[in-house]
């Protein structure tokens, strides 16, 4: 037993605020993840033109149904809305400028949207610097994001039914 050493820490980043600002400039990243980047910010650079294309549905739910889907099955078997609820409508109004209805549509659509907004000119950013640019630890950092959706997802369904 050395008593003389120093005390280790742990700098994997295994909290928020070091998988988000990390001391270096992020986890560098091979050929194959920086083609996967940019093929996912064209993923949804298009799905943001699709929902520029599609016209909110007014009651503020059921714009996917202008694609062909069918109605909500949990709204239409229990009366009640399902989580996803407004989802598309909510991007609807959000590539408009409308935010206030945007939230109201599905507050987690008006996140996710802000969060796949930004994740498009991260994705370059990462891809010009070969490094996954201020994200050193890409597991945890994910793991927040989608604890964060999840959440809001399921707050907001709740305060639905609620209310």
């Amino acid at each position: 037993m050395n008593f003389n050493s120093k005390p280790t820490t742990n700098s994997t980043g295994d909290n928020l605020f070091s998988a988000l600002f990390p001391s270096s400039p992020g986890q560098p990243i091979g050929w194959k993840m920086q083609l996967l980047l940019i093929g996912w910010s064209l993923f949804l650079i298009a799905g943001f033109s699709v929902a520029i294309q599609t016209k909110p549905d007014p009651r503020g739910f059921g714009t996917h149904q202008r694609f062909g889907f069918a109605p909500c099955v949990i709204r239409n078997q229990l009366s009640i809305p399902c989580p996803s609820c407004g989802m598309t409508t909510s991007f609807s109004h959000f590539v408009r400028g409308q935010i206030r209805q945007s939230a109201q549509a599905n507050t987690s659509g008006l996140v996710l949207a802000i969060v796949c907004l930004v994740m498009i000119p991260w994705s370059w950013i990462s891809v010009y610097h070969k490094r996954l640019w201020l994200v050193s630890n890409p597991e945890v950092c994910l793991l927040w994001l989608m604890c964060g959706l999840v959440l809001i997802t399921v707050t907001e369904w709740a305060l639905r039914l609620t209310f």
